[in-house]
């Protein structure tokens, strides 16, 4: 399309890809010289030899020596011209083109003397006629050129090395007229350097300043001309211009955007066409493609007639994608007990696309985040010669199963910090049916605490598009009821036994944010120490809001969660709904909302992070349930639920950390917690009947260790009573 507003052209025709790295190269398309004379410079290369020996046989011979010695001596002319000698086989195939075609046509100023001397004639009929280029009217001469061809170069390079004086230097047009736009005859004579009127210059000089017209930028070719005038030697550099950049075409071009193609043209359309403009473009192209780990790159370049511009882009689509799987020890090609299929509906790189290594990290990272490969990497090959890409994924899988034991702290123990040690022991499968579905089956003990619990979860419904995920769970648990009922004058303490089934669903809606759906049922009561159950505290506050020893509930659950980046200074917030749905009579009916945020801001070395929580229930619902505050992972300074619990409540923190030493850091922290005065509607008024104030705040400093168990966590905090406590935790705080 041409036109200024409308002057890109995108085509999809397909081409054969050619993987050469010169891309350099490729910008020799942009000269309008005729390729033929790249053929006819082997043709020449040999008259141009003996046309210099030829010349400098003439001037050696006693008749042209004797008659004006001073003009003829070591022609300037000749010694100028000798030049073209010096560029056959330099690097720039432009300017052994340009050189070569200079020697066919040499002009003089029109108000200047035109040499007839032997010189233009015999340089004239050493190009236009090789074949009898050894030639010539004295019998002597065509001996002396036989004897001396093959000392040509040489010739030329001691001739090269001569100096003569320059009485003025113009540029012209390959024609020898003057340039009809003055502002590039200022950017050819800027681009000199060396050759400068009143000035002697040898054959070096004069084609560096060649080279240097050219890589301005603005032109196709540049001939030096020596002529001898009445007022001394002339030196003409006779230019021919780029053509004006009227349009351009982009083939092939399937993901670089049209506009990005604009952007990077559009300050030169209308002008000369500029070579290293257009390499600017050319090499913003290509960082594009770099930029967003494209296999991609302008693989070829060309100017048609009327200053259109053809682009030719080689993207590397990919043909097709294999799994291999490695042995652990050896490194083999084995068999994998993964389903290929598992594994390729994991990647977001497809047949088709063009292939993107960026992309194809995050496939990488994605397939180690299903937790039963242990290494895995990507090896693009080429695919034969259709220009496209083979990916072969190399996959090392992990154990399929075993046992594992660990350990860790209860938030429910409140008598010393280390007394709420708990252990675990688990049975895991990663890998059922080799389609990543995962079964655990583990058991938690403590002093107080005990769980049992059966999980099977499929993280990839088969046949969903949506990567939706499948949890199943059952679970027998018993915890301390101190956070709300605890503080029992008689020293008793109750436990809070759950029987808890359930079904969840799970999926990413939108970029970090993930949603979750589910039915739980839930069977729990209170029971004394000796096991025994009990429907009222020490203080005769009920423990169940049926009346009952049991309180059995269904609840429908919502979660919403935006997870940033997923470290733990990063922004996070979290929804949870859950509805009592009162299936039958004696099952609860009510609706709690919980939410939380934090934020962390880096500045220098030190982190802040700030934390802000909240929550409401509505209808009736077990007194256990309450929101308690206070302790670890809420207003440290307190013991567990010694703030208060409530129907309500907000908690709010803010930290600073600093590194120490390795591992280590140092942090310093506030916490600040309320019930919002719901502590006396929570039926029995478990917090009221225990004094707890319903609002608090604390502050204190502490150390963290990175250890494989995640962050320990060391605290010291003085409550808003100024009483002391040591907090002890294993990992973030909630």
């Amino acid at each position: 399309m041409h036109g200024h507003d409308e002057d890109v052209h995108l085509s999809s025709s397909s081409i054969r890809i050619n993987p050469s790295p010169h891309d350099n190269s490729l910008l020799s398309n942009l000269q309008s010289c005729s390729k033929t004379l790249s053929s006819h410079l082997s043709n020449t290369r040999l008259s141009l030899t003996r046309m210099l020996d030829s010349l400098k046989n003439r001037h050696a011979s006693p008749r042209l020596t004797q008659t004006r010695p001073v003009r003829r001596h070591n022609s300037p002319t000749q010694m100028l011209n000798s030049v073209t000698q010096l560029m056959i086989g330099s690097k720039s195939p432009l300017l052994s083109l340009s050189l070569i075609q200079s020697t066919q046509s040499i002009w003089s100023d029109p108000g200047a003397e035109r040499l007839s001397s032997p010189l233009l004639c015999c340089a004239s009929l050493s190009l236009n006629r090789p074949s009898e280029s050894t030639q010539t009217v004295e019998g002597k001469d065509v001996i002396q050129q036989q004897q001396q061809v093959q000392k040509g170069h040489s010739s030329a390079s001691r001739n090269a090395e001569e100096r003569v004086l320059i009485s003025e230097v113009l540029v012209r047009t390959k024609d020898g007229e003057e340039l009809e736009r003055k502002d590039l005859e200022v950017e050819a004579l800027a681009a000199l350097k060396a050759c400068r009127a009143n000035s002697a210059l040898t054959v070096r000089e004069v084609q560096e300043d060649v080279h240097r017209i050219i890589e301005s930028g603005y032109f196709c070719s540049c001939t030096p001309v020596a002529v001898d005038t009445r007022d001394g030697i002339r030196l003409m550099f006779q230019v021919e211009p780029n053509q004006e950049f009227r349009g351009l075409v982009c083939e092939n071009a399937n993901v670089l955007p049209s506009k990005f193609i604009q952007e990077a043209f559009q300050d030169g359309f209308g002008k000369v066409i500029n070579i290293k403009r257009l390499e600017e473009a050319i090499t913003s192209i290509n960082g594009w493609y770099m930029e967003r780990g494209l296999f991609g790159i302008v693989s070829d370049v060309d100017t048609l007639s009327g200053g259109i511009v053809r682009l030719q882009v080689a993207e590397a689509e990919v043909n097709n994608i294999s799994i291999r799987f490695l042995d652990r020890k050896t490194g083999e090609p084995t068999k994998g007990k993964t389903r290929v299929e598992t594994i390729l509906r994991q990647l977001t790189t497809k047949k088709g696309q063009v292939y993107s290594m960026l992309q194809g990290k995050r496939d990488v990272d994605t397939v180690l985040a299903m937790g039963i490969m242990e290494d895995v990497s990507i090896i693009p090959q080429p695919a034969g010669d259709s220009g496209k890409v083979d990916l072969i994924m190399n996959c090392v899988e992990r154990p399929s199963g075993g046992f594992s034991a660990g350990g860790g702290i209860s938030s429910g123990i409140t008598s010393g910090p280390l007394s709420g040690l708990i252990g675990s022991f688990a049975y895991s499968h990663r890998n059922i049916f080799g389609r990543n579905q995962k079964l655990n089956v583990s058991l938690e003990r403590g002093q107080i605490d005990s769980i049992f619990r059966i999980n099977y979860t499929d993280p990839w419904i088969e046949g969903d598009d949506k990567r939706t995920s499948r949890s199943i769970m059952v679970q027998n648990s018993r915890t301390p009821g101190n956070l709300v009922h605890g503080n029992q004058p008689d020293n008793g303490s109750l436990t809070i036994g759950r029987v808890t089934a359930g079904i969840e669903y799970s999926r990413p809606f939108r970029p970090k944010w993930s949603g979750t759906a589910g039915l739980i049922f839930q069977h729990a009561g209170a029971r004394d120490e000796q096991g025994n159950p009990i429907i009222k505290d020490f203080y005769s506050s009920p423990l169940t809001a049926s009346g009952k020893t049991h309180d059995e509930t269904l609840l429908a659950k919502f979660e919403s969660i935006y997870t940033g980046s997923g470290e733990h200074g990063s922004t996070m917030f979290a929804f949870n709904m859950e509805q009592g749905l009162p299936v039958l009579p004696e099952w609860l009916f009510f609706n709690r909302v919980n939410a939380r945020t934090r934020k962390g801001v880096h500045i220098g070395p030190a982190s802040f992070l700030f934390s802000l929580s909240g929550g409401h229930v509505v209808g009736n619902f077990s007194p256990h349930e309450a929101f308690a505050i206070g302790g670890t992972n809420s207003v440290r300074g307190y013991e567990e639920g010694a703030v208060g619990s409530g129907r309500s409540y907000v908690v709010g923190s803010g930290e600073v950390s600093f590194p120490m030493r390795g591992p280590v850091e140092g942090v310093l922290f506030t916490d600040y917690g309320t019930d919002l005065g719901s502590g006396n509607t929570v039926p029995g008024d478990p917090a009221g009947a225990r004094l707890k104030p319903g609002s608090g705040y604390g502050y204190g400093f502490g150390v963290r260790v990175d250890s494989p168990l995640g962050p320990l966590r060391l605290e010291y905090a003085f409550n808003d009573k100024h009483n002391g406590r040591f907090h002890f935790g294993v990992g973030q705080r909630t």
